[in-house]
């Protein structure tokens, strides 16, 4: 006779098809969209410093105005998408990335290009990027290396994709209308797309990765660590300072390699081509890095990324022709694009998913620090010096400090905060 315990809790068979795959894809095409769009500014560059009259650090300024938001804003949007569920802030985020670009097209200062696609774009990446990250982790367990660094490739094929694209409708349109057709593809793309996150596997009767869910109240919190106790432990405070130093030279070549190749006498043509080579080593290593480290361990794994970011800097110091650029921004696109990868998966394998998004987003303040100093110092370096030598060997040195900080982290064990799954 069957056991009223049986009766009660009936086997839930398989599926198929795992619908965390098109949490991935959602996932993927926001980033894709809200990054591609953003990555296009060192596109625009030359013709906003012409038309403006301004100078390469104040035009710089706009984009680290914009990269602060879309990392410090993830303090607040995590929590959001932590009560009120990642697809609404996705959303959100994705209308306000179209209506900054379409209103960067209108600006006649550059102080309205500050505002526009320094708030638009800051506003709207800022807005999605950690809730769908947040929400990814939720339904992976076993692959989630793999699904987190597919689910930010969609950052690498954007900047694939996007810039060639906006050069094009530069060249085509003019950079204004340039910045409305960006603004309505984003608009249109990045919601429908978003609506296809979701942010936990429970409320369609799943567990991670497609298993069963476990045998608790369907209302019940994930596991992990309270915000307290992630923010206050040993492990956050050196993940933290790692991904601070770090970030000071993190974006600096998304901004200043292409007027570094167009000052070495590269084609404008080919000079964009280079952000697309980072694109390309940063979808490789998203997709590959993250599996690899599934297996090898990411605390192990994180401090490479690091570290190879730093020895391709070192290309881009002693290049000046077009092959020796494209070899470092693929090489740098391969560690950046597996340190992107990885950073949100070791938040959730230390700290569990409970509270996921506010975690992930504390944690981003320290890039949006780093962001919004390193790409504008940069080009007021280039401004005294008329060399961008001096930014590139600061990058190099804090790439080098953030893998020393990060191994000495992996090898301490896991003595810090655990989640219990």
């Amino acid at each position: 006779m069957t056991s009223p315990k049986t009766l009660d809790t009936p086997a839930i068979p398989r599926p198929r098809f795992f619908h965390g795959w098109l949490v991935v894809a959602g996932a993927f095409a926001v980033m894709f969209v809200g990054f591609g769009c953003a990555y296009t500014f060192s596109a625009f560059l030359d013709a906003l410093q012409r038309d403006f009259g301004a100078s390469r650090g104040e035009v710089s300024l706009v984009f680290s105005l914009a990269g602060f938001l879309y990392f410090g804003l993830g303090v607040f949007s995590g929590p959001l998408a932590d009560r009120w569920g990642a697809r609404r802030l996705a959303v959100a985020g994705m209308v306000l990335v179209g209506l900054g670009l379409v209103l960067a097209g209108q600006a006649r200062s550059l102080t309205q290009i500050f505002w526009a696609y320094g708030l638009g774009v800051g506003l709207g990446v800022g807005a999605s990027y950690v809730p769908v990250l947040g929400a990814v982790q939720r339904w992976f367990v076993r692959q989630r290396g793999f699904a987190s660094g597919l689910a930010v490739s969609g950052i690498g094929v954007g900047t694939l994709a996007m810039p060639p694209l906006a050069s094009w409708l530069i060249d085509t349109l003019g950079w204004r209308d340039a910045y409305l057709a960006l603004g309505v593809l984003a608009a249109v793309v990045g919601v429908g797309m978003a609506l296809l996150v979701e942010n936990d596997p429970r409320a369609r009767g799943l567990g991670p990765d497609g298993d069963p869910p476990q045998a608790q109240a369907s209302t019940a919190l994930p596991p992990g660590a309270s915000v307290r106790e992630a923010v206050g432990s040993g492990r956050f405070a050196g993940l933290y300072a790692a991904c601070l130093i770090s970030s000071f030279g993190l974006f600096v070549p998304f901004v200043h390699l292409v007027p570094y190749a167009l000052d070495h006498g590269v084609a404008a043509s080919s000079a964009v081509l280079l952000l697309g080579a980072i694109g390309v080593g940063s979808t490789a290593g998203r997709f590959f890095l993250g599996g690899l480290a599934d297996r090898m361990g990411r605390d192990h794994a994180l401090p490479l990324m690091s570290a190879g970011m730093a020895l391709s800097l070192v290309v881009w110091a002693v290049s000046g022709g077009f092959w020796g650029l494209a070899l470092f921004a693929f090489a740098y696109g391969v560690f950046y694009g597996g340190f992107v990868a990885l950073l949100p998966a070791l938040v959730m394998d230390w700290f569990g998913g409970r509270h996921i998004g506010a975690i992930i987003g504390i944690l981003y303040t320290s890039v949006a620090i780093g962001t919004l100093i390193g790409p504008s110092a940069a080009g007021f370096a280039f401004d005294l010096t008329r060399s961008y030598l001096l930014p590139i060997l600061v990058a190099i040195g804090a790439n080098l400090v953030a893998a020393g900080l990060l191994l000495a982290m992996a090898r301490r064990g896991r003595r810090a905060v655990q989640p219990a799954f």
